[in-house]
């Protein structure tokens, strides 16, 4: 263990006597999120809540109308004796095809093999003796922000390699976790590589503008440039928070896990240094191929009924390319660790393999337990409609203000964070306000490109402070690999300060981006009607 880490001691950071407010609030958030029941108990004991809530709520009419079916929306009381029968008939539905749960497990059997055959332990050892200590929190956070091109598959590989990197050199893991977590989630819509989230939240877009406009027309990456442009401000502001404010917080935390389960920082040795090049080089090979099978326009890995010239067949969600991201995750970690186990001489026969699948399942169980309640809720809380009727009533409220565009803007922002706490999808935050926002603020001269680049900023900030995120759980399960009384509180206090702080730079960066006409993406405009 490395020597920081050996020297500190078990406490909260608020021991430190670190006087100032922002400092005292973290300490405070920590140790009352800390003091909630255990993460699987929080998320049944909120199911209750839910339920309860729902049948509360369920006979008041609040006036509202669904924006896309037209239909009067109401609570749907999930005590009656037909929800409860349904919810117990469809648990096991709920539970198993709950879609973090076969991500992180697929994925995680290949980073099993790829972590415990010593590949990625290899790798990260070149990569720190290349790599100066002080560059390490941008460059995960640039990957962080790269990874949002390929799904989802920055949670489960990204973050838990934050936390590996950080240890192997000599800092907290947890403030590796908390970067790679601001990067894969806080930062979401900050990518300057095209994904399969940019046509699909522009779909929704165009449809509520042509309410008001039936023959407008909008670019598939319409905001692309400012997406862009945003990552180099979420690694700029993140490196800051990192170094600055979030590890020196943990300097007195003890990392306690398990030694065995850690990388060391021995030199790599001369048949280890063979095996990771050839594990390397299968991985390279494994993806020319797929690159070979996916670039035939008629390839079997686009979407065969794509019609949109502008951007490729590949990255629609319908795409078997798009839906085969956590397999393909899954056999290019695989190939690179089976051929580093044989090569290295650590694997002697097939079980090996398999028993590094096994440990690496072993050390999800937790997780597992976690995602079958947080599974339920989740299901009952979207069925009872109640986070749909406050974004409503938020949306609705806004629209009443009538404030000045720039205004308005930020408060889209702001209830766009809001609503994200309570609604985890950003396509389906969107599709439900979108018909509210785009058409007025094309009224007031604004375009739907701009509003919908107002939305991204605040879908993606407040991302990482809800345990309503489906992946929330499965990051505090990262934290207590390291630090095994991490909880909530923990972790949320951890990423407060990303929170906030990109919450005001990045709609400053919006404001700016604006006020000086940098493009939002080609063929995207600020003001309506396009000039």
């Amino acid at each position: 263990m490395p020597e920081k880490n050996k020297k500190a001691k078990q406490q909260s950071p608020s021991t430190e006597g670190s006087g100032t407010l922002f400092d005292k609030f973290l300490n405070g958030i920590e140790k009352a999120g800390n003091k909630l029941p255990d993460p699987a108990m929080l998320f049944f004991l909120l199911l209750v809540f839910v339920w309860v809530l729902s049948a509360i709520l369920a006979p008041i009419d609040f006036g509202e109308v669904h924006p896309l079916t037209g239909e009067d929306l109401v609570i749907n009381n999930q005590l009656t004796g037909d929800s409860l029968a349904s919810f117990l008939a469809n648990m096991i539905n709920t539970f198993v095809l709950f879609a973090p749960l076969g991500i992180v497990l697929v994925a995680m059997l290949g980073v099993g093999v790829a972590e415990h055959s010593g590949w990625i332990d290899a790798g990260l050892k070149k990569l720190l003796g290349f790599t100066p200590r002080s560059l390490l929190t941008p460059m995960l956070i640039l990957i962080a922000i790269v990874s949002h091109t390929a799904a989802d598959a920055g949670y489960v590989l990204v973050i838990p390699l934050g936390g590996v990197i950080f240890y192997a050199a000599g800092r907290h893991p947890l403030a590796g976790i908390a970067a790679a977590f601001a990067g894969v989630s806080g930062g979401f819509s900050a990518n300057f590589i095209p994904s399969a989230i940019d046509p699909l939240l522009m779909s929704f877009t165009l449809e509520a503008a042509r309410i008001l406009d039936p023959a407008i027309e909008l670019n598939p990456l319409n905001n692309i440039y400012f997406t862009g442009l945003s990552s180099i401000l979420i690694v700029t502001v993140g490196w800051f928070i990192t170094d600055k404010i979030v590890e020196p917080r943990l300097k007195d935390i003890e990392v306690d896990g398990d030694e065995d389960e850690m990388p060391k920082l021995e030199t790599v040795t001369k048949k280890e240094s063979r095996a990771f090049w050839l594990g390397f080089g299968a991985m390279i090979l494994g993806i020319v191929g797929l690159f070979l099978w996916a670039w035939p326009e008629g390839s079997a890995l686009r979407d065969p009924n794509w019609d949109n010239p502008e951007v490729s067949s590949l990255f629609s969600f319908q795409a078997p390319l798009m839906q085969a991201i956590v397999p393909l995750i899954f056999v290019l970690l695989l190939i690179p660790g089976v051929v580093y186990g044989y090569a290295s001489g650590k694997y002697k026969s097939s079980k090996d393999m398999i028993d590094n699948m096994t440990k690496s399942m072993e050390s999800m169980g937790y997780y597992v337990v976690m995602a079958f309640f947080c599974a339920l809720f989740i299901d009952a809380f979207g069925k009872s409609n109640i986070g749909l009727m406050v974004a409503l009533k938020g949306a609705n409220f806004l629209e009443a203000l009538a404030l000045p565009g720039s205004i308005t803007i930020v408060g889209i922002v702001f209830l766009s964070m809001i609503v994200n706490l309570l609604v985890g999808s950003a396509s389906a935050k969107w599709a439900l306000i979108a018909p509210i926002f785009v058409p007025m603020l094309m009224q007031l001269g604004i375009s739907p490109d701009l509003t919908q680049a107002a939305y991204r900023v605040g879908d993606s900030v407040s991302n990482i402070i809800t345990p309503l995120l489906p992946y929330f759980p499965l990051v505090v399960v990262f934290c207590k690999r390291y630090v095994k009384k991490t909880g909530i509180g923990t972790l949320i206090s951890m990423m407060i300060p990303y929170s906030i702080i990109f919450a005001v730079t990045w709609t400053l960066f919006l404001l700016v981006y604006w006020w000086i006409g940098i493009p939002l993406s080609f063929e995207s405009n600020y003001i309506y009607p396009a000039p």
